[in-house]
């Protein structure tokens, strides 16, 4: 990692770089006669303006519009031949994960716009935008889809120079710190700067058209090539895609005249039309509402909190429409909110007696896998199976198309999008919402219901009125709960203040899983920017003065949600923050979302990380939930009652101490001093004492939990054995079984036929019975077919599990036999000494169930069960 330090000489640095590699280029230089440039870059950055002012010329259409599909313009500018590439910008808040595949596809290919291969790649950047660690992390997976070799044909171009003022350019790049010089080094210094309202300004091309010449100098006069291959590969998907997407077109249309000719006359116009909305969060399920409804309002970016009815016209159809609250895309129902599910879960109970369709909502700029899949089933289905037959998938911002149709999309994006689509009978529509004036999007749609209203014989779905009312009963304890602990904390709060007084210094601990909002939760403490919001890797440590007071904030790396996922060198580091303040710590602030469940996988993940620290900890830690705009109406202590009792179990543990914190609203310091106040009481009833444990202490309790996951490793290793050897056992009386029965049919073809069989013979005298002697061998040779094929295959299956039974086997007893290279055995053979060690020197008893219990050390909390037949070892070989 490259560290920059903020000063100066930094600047300064820069600038002799720079003029540096004037004074070489100087010594020798090219003019290219032929200059052809690509402009990539975020959304919005002014790509399109840029090429204006390259060509001298408007090109490119600019403004409001976006840029849907890769453009390619060209011009003469001061005899030169300017061949420019207008690229569609990438969105700065999506990872390359949540990107379509056809996009990236594309992407890739924009190089082949102007052949034989781009000069230059200009790397769009807007001067009045921050760049920040997430805008880099963005910037470096885009140009990994074009190759390492990318870099040494890019130049970063500068937009909104006038946003400058009165700094050069250097002092800018130096003012927005790390991420930006990171960008500015990748390119190896390259980088001008444009004022896209100043056409008249020539030289800001002519000084652009000299840098890109000494960059072809310094890269010999090699430009940048798409590989062969992969451009036939992509080309070739692209294909298959176009032709799978028109056999779906097709599909669609004639599953559509199937239905239309099912429609009576009495429903070509539908009297009411009751529909309800789903989806996940910013896939635009309200703007859909509005563009049906025909509402043209500013929208407030506000999320929906609760189910809403709206009514309305379209046409001479009155229209109930039911919005609903979205779930977190890529986030299955288990990590959704109790109040969100039951939100959607009543959705159908506002528009009685139930609605006659749901509009399933997905953006069609982003991307659609298995994980998004997942989601939308688990939140569909908590309204039955039946929710399916009803259901039509709207695709939103369908201007992001372009000129591709959304059957390509539906192609491009894979199995996940598709099975969703087929899961809903192969029914969807695709919505341009920023284009409200075009009516006929609506009137399609509207014609695409009354056909799946005809499919369904006009049913409706039928809301179940039990869970209504079950979800009515839970509300009205929830409310009663939430008053009762309401009032428990507002006395312990009273009792606590008799003895507290404001402290002149204040130090906190912030711990959490990874996500959670530790990092932005500390920016807010100490009301500026410090700690990065990305996923951080080390314990930091800043300070600041707040509120008159001293303030220290140390913020740790998060744990995952699978405690599987930890490494010892994770937990170490998440410990030393302790040791970033050796006087100890006034408060443990731990950081729960409120837009996310809490459920017992947190509750282990968190009591996991809990057990490393002294037993004491829980006497200073606060809950500190953050994401508090997601409350909306709803206090803080009706959420509690309404999630999973692993939240009531963590408020109880930590006495009733939580606070709730809005870290989109920085400026309101009344959060922020109110959290101060319920610290300073904390404090007090801890008479005064910090948390401050000992750390050697700390260090063996983790020793000994990873020497604990090792040993559950062993047995769980074991118990897979015993299931192979089971399962093996199994198979060979099986076989047994088939060669005994083998036996018996060939001892019956060859041997006379007995009395008993004859006399049945007899009594079957019954027409169709008496079949040829020929039918009845050919029967037997076909059975006796049958099981020498099945014993052939049951002799390779037990080959090959006796074979991975002994590798298993092998590797249990002596771990460093399979495969491995020399200093890999000695770090492996040491792991399993030490857990073999650390297993002679633990304490192992039985209980009363006469199950073997480990007892690790007194002080970590641990304690392990296991059955008496798990540490059997059999070392027996199997046929």
């Amino acid at each position: 990692m490259i560290h920059f330090v903020k000063s100066s000489f930094s600047i300064s640095l820069l600038l002799v770089q720079k003029h540096i590699l004037c004074l070489s280029v100087e010594r020798e230089s090219i003019t290219l006669s032929e200059v052809r440039l690509v402009l990539i870059g975020e959304r919005w950055a002014g790509k399109s303006s840029s090429g204006n002012t390259i060509l001298r010329n408007d090109r490119f259409e600019c403004g409001r519009t976006r840029t849907a599909q890769s453009e390619m313009r060209h011009e003469v500018v001061e005899g030169r031949e300017l061949i420019v590439v207008d690229v569609p910008g990438w969105s700065s808040s999506l990872s390359l994960s949540e990107i379509p595949e056809g996009d990236k596809q594309r992407f890739k290919l924009n190089a082949s716009k102007c052949p034989p291969g781009p000069n230059t790649f200009l790397l769009v950047i807007p001067i009045d935008t921050a760049f920040s660690a997430m805008t880099k992390k963005t910037v470096e997976e885009h140009m990994k889809l074009l190759g390492e070799r990318v870099w040494k044909h890019t130049m970063v171009l500068f937009t909104c120079g006038n946003y400058l003022g009165g700094k050069t350019i250097e002092q800018h790049i130096e003012s927005e710190g790390e991420s930006l010089m990171w960008l500015i080094e990748r390119c190896k210094n390259r980088y001008h700067v444009f004022e896209n309202k100043d056409k008249s300004s020539l030289s800001q091309v002519t000084r652009l058209l000299e840098k890109v010449d000494e960059m072809v100098w310094q890269n010999k006069g090699r430009f940048y090539e798409v590989d062969e291959q992969t451009l036939n590969i992509i080309e070739k998907k692209h294909r298959e895609v176009a032709e799978r997407a028109k056999q779906r077109e097709r599909r669609s249309e004639e599953q559509r005249q199937q239905m239309r000719a099912l429609i009576a006359e009495e429903m070509k116009t539908i009297p009411k039309l009751r529909m309800v909305l789903l989806g996940s969060r910013g896939v635009g399920k309200t703007s859909v509402g509005n563009t049906i409804l025909g509402i043209k309002v500013q929208e407030d970016g506000k999320r929906t909190a609760h189910s809403v009815g709206r009514q309305g016209f379209v046409g001479e159809t009155e229209i109930t429409l039911v919005d609903t609250p979205g779930w977190w895309k890529g986030f299955p129902e288990c990590d959704t909110p109790e109040a969100i599910k039951e939100e959607v879960i009543r959705s159908p109970s506002l528009c009685l007696p139930g609605p006659q369709v749901f509009l399933l909502v997905i953006d069609a700029d982003a991307s659609f896998n298995g994980k998004h899949l997942d989601a939308v089933t688990s939140h569909m289905e908590l309204l039955g199976e039946e929710v399916w037959r009803h259901t039509i998938v709207v695709f939103t911002r369908g201007d992001w198309l372009g000129t591709h149709t959304i059957e390509e999309y539906i192609e491009g994006e894979g199995e996940a999008l598709q099975s969703l689509v087929e899961q809903c009978g192969n029914r969807y529509h695709v919505i341009d919402n920023k284009n409200t004036d075009d009516g006929t999007q609506i009137t399609e749609l509207l014609k695409k219901i009354t056909e799946t209203l005809a499919g369904n014989g006009c049913d409706h779905f039928v809301p179940d009125e039990k869970i209504f009312d079950a979800i009515e009963e839970k509300r009205m304890k929830v409310k009663e709960g939430a008053k009762l602990r309401q009032s428990q904390v507002e006395a312990q709060r009273r009792l606590r203040k008799e003895s507290s007084k404001e402290l002149h210094a204040l130090t906190f601990l912030m711990l959490g899983q990874k996500t959670f909002g530790k990092s932005a939760t500390g920016n807010t403490l100490l009301r500026r920017e410090v700690f990065p919001t990305c996923q951080n890797e080390f314990c930091q440590v800043e300070q600041g003065e707040v509120d008159g007071r001293a303030v220290t904030v140390v913020d740790t790396p998060g744990w995952w949600k699978d405690p599987s996922k930890s490494t010892e060198e994770m937990d170490k580091e998440i410990v030393r923050g302790l040791t970033l303040s050796p006087s100890g710590f006034h408060a443990v602030l731990l950081v729960v979302p409120l837009d996310l469940t809490f459920r017992e996988a947190q509750r282990a993940a968190l009591e996991e990380q809990m057990k490393l620290l002294d037993v004491s900890v829980w006497k200073h830690t606060m809950v500190l939930f953050t994401y508090g705009d997601k409350l909306e109406d709803k206090s803080i202590e009706e959420h509690i009652e309404s999630e999973h009792k692993a939240l009531r179990w963590l408020i109880d543990k930590c006495e009733n101490r939580y606070h709730v914190v809005n870290n989109l609203k920085k400026s309101d310091m009344s959060q922020v001093t109110q959290l101060f106040e319920k610290v300073e009481e904390m404090v007090a009833g801890n008479s005064r004492q910090l948390f401050c444990p000992e750390m050697s202490q700390i260090y063996l309790n983790i020793d000994d939990k990873f020497k604990r996951m090792q040993l559950k490793n062993v047995l769980k290793q074991r118990l897979a054995e015993e299931y192979k050897r089971r399962e093996l056992e199994m198979m060979t009386s099986f076989k047994k079984t088939l060669l005994e029965l083998q036996a018996q049919i060939g001892d019956s073809a060859t041997g006379t036929k007995s009395k008993s069989l004859i006399g049945d013979r007899t009594k079957l005298k019954v027409k169709g019975i008496g079949q040829k002697k020929k039918d009845g061998k050919d029967k037997e040779e076909n059975i006796n077919s049958k099981i020498s094929q099945e014993i052939e295959r049951l002799n390779n299956d037990i080959k090959n599990k006796s074979a991975d039974l002994r590798l298993s086997s092998l590797d249990y007893l002596f771990p460093t036999f399979k495969g491995e290279s020399s200093t890999d055995r000695k770090t492996s053979s040491s792991q399993f000494e030490d857990v073999l060690g650390w297993l002679a020197s633990v304490e192992i008893g039985t209980n009363e169930e006469n199950q073997f219990t480990l007892n690790f050390s007194q002080t970590s909390g641990y304690r392990s069960v296991v059955p008496h037949n798990c540490l059997e070892f059999d070392t027996e070989e199997y046929p």
